[in-house]
């Protein structure tokens, strides 16, 4: 775990050193994902059939390579009371701050008498990928679902792994909560290649969404184009900026939640208060045995975490601004003046009582987000990425005759005598 000071001399150099940190797949990973995705392509279903059985160790023609409604309703219904109410719950929760975001139609005409306006559509399949491996995230499901479910989407297909053919009964059971179509016993690079170029079963999509691995972002990030996708997303990271007035306890648990998902995870905290960052490090150490996340955890934390002292918290927002977080706690009691100043964040928990984890099952907000520093130029998945925005204009005699002369002088200057001509032959 690193410890920085931004009055130390060498600060620059060093954090500079963790931000421009690489933790993400390397050229071997893009060739082996290159050479899956052609497999697929060229053959088809022989092709996601031998790569299940060499990767998940199960034969899909035995196993079945489509999971039946009738299971998911069996998982739902056979859920402990207390757990099915928590998924509806999220779910109810998910589709209430979704369905805001739904954009309006707009048609309007201009001072020269031109109709111009743009109209939403749903795509008219999507993809969603869910883990099956180290991670089986039931919430995964419902943050990816529920957003295509309130954009309109027609056919919703699910992929997920099943090592050894062994399927989690929580993913079905949130599978049928969100509305799904289609649940498909396929995972890795060969799930995503199916899903963009299709196979003799199963039908191409239109886009691709859902977290997985290393192979599974590179093969959305090298299938991107055929179809679209939600974003390249690296491993996970969050970011605790928290006073000295905190519970080191509380910060620690934090920092942990993100820790325990993956070895390549990063947590970082910044404090202005040196004490505070040594009684948090030494918090993370008394309760990263007790986890059974215990490994990945402790790897994770040796391997990327930080603790940075800073002269004050407000000394730390543009620090963060370069690490443009996924996740991002501002832990004060007044978080709102250091919130307006930030400016790179994929979601952000304001104040004591916000941990990360709320946000990652029932807050309503969606916790795909953007990894690697991407949230510098793109968001969180939302119902816009299931949605597509067509413009359409309409001119009558009059309004040609106020706007066409300057496109034809526009077309002429261009050198494009065929645009010129297409509109003065109606002025």
């Amino acid at each position: 775990m690193i410890r920085l000071t931004t009055s130390d001399p060498a600060f620059e150099r060093d954090f500079a050193a963790l931000v421009n940190a690489r933790r993400e797949s390397d050229a071997d990973v893009a060739r082996d994902v290159r050479t899956i995705l052609a497999s697929v392509r060229d053959e088809g279903d022989a092709a996601v059939a031998a790569f299940t059985e060499k990767f998940d160790r199960h034969d899909l023609n035995a196993t079945g390579w489509r999971i039946e409604k009738s299971e998911w309703i069996a998982a739902y219904e056979g859920l402990a009371p207390d757990l099915r109410a928590a998924l509806d719950l999220a779910a109810a929760r998910i589709a209430t701050y979704h369905e805001k975001q739904k954009p309006t139609d707009s048609d309007a005409t201009d001072d020269a008498g031109v109709r111009l306006g743009a109209r939403w559509n749903a795509i008219q399949a999507a993809g969603i990928y869910i883990p099956g491996g180290r991670a089986a995230y039931p919430s995964s499901v419902l943050m990816n679902a529920i957003p295509a479910r309130v954009a309109g989407v027609e056919r919703l297909v699910m992929v997920t792994p099943t090592p050894n053919g062994e399927v989690n009964p929580l993913v079905l059971a949130a599978a049928h909560i969100a509305g799904v179509d289609e649940v498909w016993r396929i995972g890795g690079a060969q799930a995503i290649a199916a899903l963009a170029y299709g196979t003799q079963r199963i039908p191409a999509v239109d886009v691709i969404t859902g977290p997985g691995n290393a192979w599974v972002a590179e093969a959305k990030r090298q299938v991107y184009g055929m179809v679209g996708i939600d974003m390249v997303a690296g491993p996970s990271e969050i970011v605790v900026v928290a006073d000295g007035r905190n519970d080191p306890t509380w910060i620690a648990a934090d920092l942990l939640s993100q820790a325990e998902h993956d070895p390549t995870s990063q947590s970082i905290l910044f404090t202005d208060d040196a004490a505070f960052g040594d009684a948090v490090a030494e918090a993370v150490d008394l309760q990263i045995g007790e986890l059974s996340t215990a490994d990945t955890a402790r790897q994770s934390w040796d391997a990327n975490g930080a603790i940075i002292v800073t002269a004050s918290l407000a000394e730390a927002i543009p620090l963060v601004d370069r690490l443009a977080p996924e996740h991002l706690e501002l832990a004060c009691d007044d978080p709102q003046p250091l919130f307006d100043r930030v400016r790179h964040a994929g979601s952000v928990f304001l104040g004591r009582h916000t941990p990360e984890a709320i946000g990652d099952y029932v807050a309503g907000p969606n916790h795909v987000l953007p990894t690697g520093r991407r949230a510098r130029f793109a968001s969180g998945l939302s119902v816009l990425d299931f949605m597509k925005r067509t413009s359409f204009l309409q001119l009558d005699p009059a309004s040609l005759a106020a706007i066409g002369p300057a496109a034809v002088a526009l077309a002429e200057t261009e050198g494009l005598p065929a645009h010129a001509r297409s509109v003065a032959l109606r002025l």
